[in-house]
C-alpha cells in the first residue's frame, strides 16, 4: 500500500508539475514570512534543561534568593594603589549608570573596606605595621605637606640622614632604592614606569591578587538578541574609556562571568560563519556533481531542499516558539541529513533513465524501487529524533521534535517537489550505467570469505567494548570555549583565586546561624579548600588588632593631615631637589668598595636621579607620573586605614550584607574547591564530596555536575526509546525478527566503535559534540534501511551497486556539511565536527562493508 500510494503521488505530481511547484512556491513564500515575523531565539543556556528536576529547583530557589551578578569585571593595574583607585572610580560611575545594569558591587573595594582592612590581618602583623609606620612618622608627614616630586627627593634625604646619624642602615634602603632606580629606568627608556609606595611599605613584591579588583554587575539581559549581555558590557566600557582608566592609571579592564562568556561564545561561533557556509555550498555542490552529473538534477535537489526547510522552520517555530542554542542546529541537521533522501531519488532516477528512455516512466519507475525505502528511512529517522521528547533535556528535546517532523517533510518534498521539477526540467538520459563497477571484486572477496569477515569484525568490536567503561564525559563547560576571547582567557586567569570563585558550590540556609554550622561542617572535608558566610566580615580579635591601630593614628595623624600643604614646585625646584638627593646618595654611599648591597644601590639611584635632573622637562613630568600619583593614594589610604572601627554585622555594608543574608533571612554559604577549579576530574569529585555532606549544595560546580548527568541519562533513554520505536517500525514493515536484527546490529555496531574510538583517540563527549549521537541514529538507520530493502529485494552486488553510489555520496555530503565544523577554532564547535565525522565513518562503513556481508545471499533473485 506504502509503495503504490508513493508510485500514485509521483505519478500525479510529474503530470501536474506547474500545480505542484505553484503549490510548493506558495507554501515556501508563506513560511519564509511566517519565520520572518515570528523567528526567536531564547539564549538563556538556563533554559535548556528541564526546571522540574531537583537540581535546577535549588539553583532556580538560590538564584532566586541571591542574584549572580552575571557580569565579573576584573581590573588590574601595575600598583595596589593603581589598582583600588580605577576599581573604586568605574563602581562610583556604574553605579550612576542605570539603563543595561541593574546593580554594582565592588567586593571587598570602597570606603568601608578601605578603612577597615587591616582588621582582616592576622594580629601579629597589624601590631607590625603600625610599628614600622610609627618609626616612618617624619618621611609620611614631609610627603604628606609635600606630596610632589620634589617631596620625594625631600623624603629620600631625609632617610639618608638617618642613615648618617645611625637610626638606620644604608642596606636597609636597598631594595626601595632599587624600586626607584628600576622605575626611572623605564622612564628613561619610554616605558610604562609606575612606583608602588605599598609595595616599599611591606617590604616585598605584591601577590598578583593584590593587583586586581573585581566588580560585580547584574546586568538587565535581553535573551531575544544572540549577545544578551552585550549593551551592559558596551556600558562597562564606555565607563572605563570616560574615566581614562588606561592612560591615568595604566588600568584595564577585562569581563568575565557567565555572561561575557557566554555573549563572546555567540560572538566567536558568529564569527566566520558567512565564509564557511560559502565554503561548505561549494564542497556540497562538487560532491553533488560527482554524484548526479547534471546541473538540472542538482538544481533540482536544491529546490526541493530550501522549500522542505522554509516549511520545517515554520513548523518548528510553530512548535517551539523560540528557538533555543541547540534547536537552532535544526538548520544543518535538515541540510545534512534531508538531502540524502534527494540524492538516493535521484541516483535511483538517473539508473533508471539509463535503462527506460521515457522521463515519467523512468521517474514512476524510481518511485517504485526508492520510495519504500525512503519513506522507512524517513518514518526510521524520524523515530529516532523524536525519541528526544520525554528527555530532561529541553534543548536537544525541541531539537529532536523540530528535527524529527524535518525528515517527514523532507521524504515529502523528494516525492512531491523533486519528481516534479525533474519532469520540467527534463534532464538528458544517461549514456552509462551507474554504481561502482570497479569495486566488483571486493564484492566477490567478501562473498567468499564472508563467515570470516563477520567474526573476525564482531570479536574487534567486542573485544573493545571495555573501554566503553573508560568513556570520559567532559561536563565543564569552560572546556568548549575559545581559550583565547578575553572573558575565557580572564576566567583561566584567575580560576585559582579564592576571591574569583571560581566553580564553587553554594548552600541556601534558613538563617546565618544555620550557615555558619553548615560552613564548619564542609569545611571539614577534604575536597574543600574554604567556606565563606556573612559571619567571614567579622574579623576576630578586633579589640587586638584596634589598639596599635589606635596608637598609631595618634602619632601619625597630625603629620598626614597638615594644615598647610607646599605650593607646587616649579620645574627649577625640582632640579634643585634631585640635585641634592643624587649628591646626598653618592656622599653616604662612600667609597666604592664599601661591602652590603646599599653602596651600589645609592650610587645607582645617585647617578640616575643627576641624569633626570640633567634631562628635559617632559621627562621629569614623566618620572612625575610614576611616582606622584601613587603617593597620593598611598596617602589616602593610609588616612583611611587608621580609621579603623570595630566592625559588626550591623554596620557592615547594605550591599555586603545582601549578597550574604537575604531579606527573609535566608543566609548563603560559598564553599570553594581544593586544587584546580577547572579540572573536570577536580570538580567532579568537589561536587560529589560536598553533595555527599549537604545534599541541598546547588552553585556552578554541583550544576555543571548534576547538568552532565542529566543529559548522559537524557541520551541513554532517548537511545533506548529511538531503538525501540525503529525496531517497531522495522517490525511492521519487515515482518521478520531476522531483517528487524540484520538492520539494528550493524546500526548497534557502529555506535560502539564510533565510542570506542572516542576513548583510543581521547575524544571525550561534551554538551556540544554528544549531538552528533542522534545524527548517527538518523544516518545510520537511513542507511542501514536503504541495504535491508535492496536485499529484501534480491539484489546482490550492493557495493557495486548505485545503492553505494548514493549511500558514499549522501554521506559524504553530510560529512562535508557537518564535517567542516572541525577547522573552527572554537573547542566545542570543533569536538562536534570531529564527533560528526566519526559517527560518519563508522556508520558509511557498518552499512557499506559489513551489513552486506551480515545479510549474505539474498533470500531470492532480482527479477529480470
Amino acid at each position: 500500500m506504502l509503495k503504490s500510494a508513493i508510485v500514485r503521488t509521483v505519478d500525479v505530481c510529474i503530470r501536474h508539475p506547474w500545480s505542484v511547484i505553484l503549490v510548493a512556491i506558495v507554501l515556501s513564500i508563506g513560511s519564509a514570512v511566517y519565520v520572518a515575523s515570528h523567528f526567536e531565539i531564547n539564549t538563556d543556556i538556563e533554559k535548556l534543561i528541564s526546571d522540574n528536576l531537583p537540581w535546577r529547583q535549588r539553583a532556580t530557589a538560590f538564584l532566586t534568593t541571591f542574584k549572580n551578578p552575571g557580569i565579573l569585571v576584573v581590573v588590574d593595574a601595575p600598583a595596589p594603589e593603581l589598582t583600588a583607585r580605577a576599581a573604586d572610580l568605574l563602581t562610583e560611575s556604574l553605579a550612576k549608570r542605570g539603563g543595561p545594569i541593574r546593580t554594582v558591587h565592588e567586593p571587598g573595594g570602597g570606603e568601608f573596606f578601605a578603612r577597615n582592612g587591616l582588621l582582616f590581618l592576622p594580629a601579629d602583623e597589624v601590631a607590625q605595621a603600625m610599628d614600622s609606620l610609627t618609626k616612618a612618622e617624619p618621611l609620611l608627614s614631609s610627603l604628606a605637606s609635600d606630596p610632589t616630586m620634589r617631596g620625594v627627593a625631600g623624603m629620600l634625604e631625609s632617610g639618608l640622614t638617618g642613615v648618617e646619624v645611625g637610626q638606620l642602615k644604608l642596606d636597609a634602603m636597598t631594595r626601595p632604592m632599587t624600586l626607584a632606580a628600576e622605575t626611572l629606568d623605564s622612564v628613561f627608556a619610554g616605558r610604562p614606569a609606575t612606583f608602588s609606595w605599598v609595595s616599599v611599605a611591606e617590604g616585598r613584591q605584591p601577590e598578583p591578587h593584590e593587583l586586581r579588583r573585581f566588580i560585580e554587575v547584574d546586568p538587565v539581559l535581553d535573551f531575544t538578541a544572540l549577545e544578551p549581555g552585550q549593551e551592559a558590557a558596551g556600558a562597562i566600557r564606555a565607563a572605563a574609556a570616560d574615566l581614562k582608566l588606561g592612560p591615568e592609571y595604566r588600568a584595564r579592564v577585562r569581563l568575565t562571568g557567565p555572561v561575557s562568556v557566554a555573549d563572546e561564545e555567540f560572538a566567536t561561533l558568529r564569527q566566520g560563519a558567512i565564509l564557511n557556509t560559502s565554503l561548505t555550498v561549494v564542497a556540497v555542490l562538487i560532491i553533488l556533481w560527482l554524484a548526479l552529473r547534471s546541473a538540472r538534477i542538482i538544481f533540482a535537489v536544491f529546490a526541493s531542499l530550501v522549500v522542505g526547510l522554509a516549511v520545517t522552520a515554520a513548523l518548528g517555530l510553530a512548535l517551539v516558539h523560540a528557538l533555543n542554542l541547540i534547536s537552532v542546529a535544526f538548520f544543518v541537521l535538515f541540510i545534512g541529513l534531508g538531502v540524502d533522501f534527494g540524492i538516493q531519488f535521484s541516483v535511483r532516477y538517473r539508473s533508471e533513465r539509463h535503462d527506460i528512455e521515457n522521463l515519467h516512466e523512468a521517474l514512476v519507475s524510481a518511485a517504485a524501487k526508492a520510495g519504500g525505502p525512503l519513506a522507512l528511512a524517513a518514518l526510521a529517522t524520524a523515530a529516532g529524533f523524536l525519541s528526544f521528547l520525554p528527555t530532561a533535556y529541553r534543548g536537544v528535546s525541541e531539537l529532536g521534535q523540530i528535527a524529527g517532523c524535518g525528515m517527514l517533510i523532507a521524504f515529502v518534498a523528494s516525492i512531491t517537489v523533486l519528481p516534479a521539477l525533474l519532469a520540467l526540467l527534463n534532464p538528458p538520459g544517461e549514456e552509462h550505467p551507474l554504481g561502482f563497477s570497479a569495486l566488483a571484486p571486493v564484492d566477490r572477496f567478501l562473498d567468499r570469505r564472508r563467515v570470516p569477515v563477520i567474526v573476525g569484525t564482531l570479536l574487534v568490536v567486542l573485544a573493545g567494548a571495555p573501554l566503553l567503561l573508560r568513556l570520559p564525559f567532559d561536563f565543564n563547560p569552560m572546556n568548549l570555549r575559545d581559550p583565547t576571547s578575553e572573558a575565557v582567557a580572564t576566567y583561566n586567569e584567575l580560576r585559582t583565586d579564592p576571591q574569583g570563585g571560581a566553580n564553587s558550590a553554594e548552600v541556601l540556609a534558613s538563617s546565618l546561624d544555620e550557615a555558619n554550622a553548615i560552613a564548619a561542617r564542609v569545611a571539614k572535608v577534604p575536597e574543600v579548600s574554604r567556606t565563606l558566610t556573612l559571619s567571614t566580615f567579622i574579623p576576630s580579635n578586633q579589640e587586638q588588632k584596634l589598639a596599635p591601630i589606635r596608637k598609631a593614628a595618634g602619632v601619625l595623624s597630625p603629620g598626614l593631615n597638615p594644615k598647610a600643604v607646599e605650593p607646587a614646585p616649579s620645574d627649577e625646584d625640582v632640579v634643585t631637589a634631585l640635585n641634592a638627593a643624587a649628591e646626598h646618595l653618592t656622599q653616604v654611599a662612600g667609597d666604592e668598595k664599601e661591602a652590603g648591597p646599599g653602596a651600589p644601590a645609592a650610587r645607582r639611584l645617585a647617578d640616575l636621579l643627576t641624569r633626570l635632573a640633567q634631562a628635559d622637562a617632559a621627562t621629569r613630568e614623566r618620572a612625575a607620573s610614576a611616582f606622584v600619583p601613587t603617593l597620593k593614594i598611598a596617602l589616602d589610604q593610609l588616612r583611611s586605614s587608621l580609621q579603623a572601627q570595630p566592625i559588626t554585622t550591623g554596620n557592615l555594608p547594605r550591599e555586603v550584607v545582601e549578597d550574604w543574608v537575604a531579606a527573609d533571612g535566608h543566609a548563603r554559604v560559598e564553599v570553594l574547591p581544593k586544587g584546580d577549579p577547572n579540572d573536570s576530574e577536580v570538580l567532579r569529585r568537589f561536587a560529589l564530596a560536598v553533595l555527599a555532606v549537604e545534599p541541598s549544595a546547588t552553585g556552578a560546580a554541583v550544576s555543571y555536575y548534576e547538568s552532565g548527568r542529566t543529559i548522559m541519562r537524557a541520551f541513554i533513554e532517548a537511545g533506548g526509546w529511538a531503538l525501540l520505536s525503529i525496531s517497531i517500525i522495522l517490525w511492521v514493515t519487515l515482518r521478520r525478527l531476522s531483517d528487524v536484527l540484520l538492520t539494528l546490529v550493524p546500526l548497534v555496531m557502529a555506535g560502539m566503535v564510533t565510542l570506542e574510538l572516542c576513548v583510543v583517540l581521547d575524544l571525550p563527549l561534551n554538551f556540544a559534540n554528544i549531538i552528533a549521537l542522534p545524527l548517527l541514529l538518523g544516518v545510520g538507520v537511513a542507511f542501514k534501511i536503504y541495504y535491508i530493502m535492496a536485499w529484501r529485494a534480491g539484489k546482490t552486488g550492493l557495493l557495486q551497486s548505485t545503492l553505494t553510489r548514493a549511500v558514499i555520496f549522501s554521506a559524504m555530503t553530510t560529512a562535508t556539511a557537518f564535517g567542516s565544523l572541525w577547522l573552527s577554532h572554537h573547542p566545542g564547535t570543533s569536538s562536534m565536527g570531529k564527533l560528526m565525522a566519526l559517527s560518519l565513518v563508522c556508520t558509511m562503513a557498518a552499512a557499506v562493508l559489513f551489513q552486506p556481508v551480515l545479510m549474505g545471499p539474498p533470500r531470492q533473485t532480482e527479477p529480470q
